[in-house]
């Protein structure tokens, strides 16, 4: 399958790039998962910097030419761990385990990659599977990076603004434009950076999978009041649900779209 037909946009901004690792506050010895590692434009910036380097390629092609890649000469850094798969099917978890020299079994790791468009939410939520990484840096599609930051009320919140704030501080650092990938996309870019709260919202290991079916259903119907998605969503009744919102203090006549993180996770911690 060809590069094209996976979607891929490589980047080959030197700076574009330089900015990227910037973004994960790279310490010297860090062990980083880059996902889509393409070409290896990004994995030799990492490289540079001293970094203990997994990437992970779909393209097996791709994969083998970064196998014999002159890694080496790259300051004398250690070469890349590659691994040829489907980063949406591989227990990134089990992957720094395997990097020379770690001091735990699993270490602690960091994320990067310049992300195919069409699988961006479902990396995003692989990213913050627990134990949740250091921190993650994805260059995406600047809508998603918007949706990812929105806050309650904007066109663009969603569930995909809940899931990701719930655990993480949301950052979009920078766009990019499409003249720095070959080929150039037709949308523009951003550099997104989520950090894992040191308080999240939810417990991670049982919480996570149960809020975002919970508020995917809520936001299904965002415009509608509030008491009436909860009446559908959660099959309770109108006295129940009354009591519930007043208990809480939500107004019962607002709309999901309206409502903060923490809000939904009140109301999950209520339908359960």
């Amino acid at each position: 399958m060809s590069p094209r037909r996976l979607g891929q946009h490589f980047l080959n901004d030197r700076n574009i790039l330089r900015r990227i690792v910037d973004a994960l506050e790279p310490v010297p010895g860090d062990v980083v998962l880059e996902i889509g590692a393409g070409k290896g434009s990004l994995t030799r910036e990492l490289l540079a910097r001293g970094l203990r380097v997994i990437a992970v390629e779909k393209d097996r092609r791709l994969a083998e030419a970064l196998e014999h890649g002159t890694w080496n000469a790259e300051g004398g850094t250690d070469a890349p761990r590659i691994v040829a798969g489907d980063a949406l099917q591989l227990d990134w978890h089990e992957l720094p385990a395997t990097v020379p020299r770690s001091a735990l079994r699993v270490p602690r790791f960091k994320v990067v990659g310049n992300i195919p468009y069409a699988v961006t939410s479902p990396l995003i939520a692989k990213a913050l599977t627990p134990p949740l990484p250091q921190c993650v840096v994805f260059l995406v599609q600047e809508e998603v990076a918007d949706r990812v930051v929105a806050g309650p009320g904007s066109k663009t919140y969603g569930g995909l603004s809940v899931g990701v704030q719930v655990l993480c501080r949301a950052e979009k650092l920078f766009t990019v434009l499409p003249g720095s990938f070959d080929p150039p996309p037709k949308v523009r870019s951003a550099v997104l950076r989520l950090v894992p709260r040191p308080d999240p919202l939810i417990d991670p290991w049982t919480e996570g999978e149960p809020l975002r079916r919970f508020v995917t259903a809520c936001f299904s119907q965002r415009r509608k009041q509030l008491r009436n998605v909860l009446r559908a969503v959660t099959g309770r009744s109108a006295a129940d649900v009354t009591a519930a919102l007043t208990r809480l203090g939500i107004d019962p006549m607002a709309r999901p779209e309206t409502l903060a993180p923490a809000t939904f996770v009140a109301l999950l911690h209520w339908s359960r």
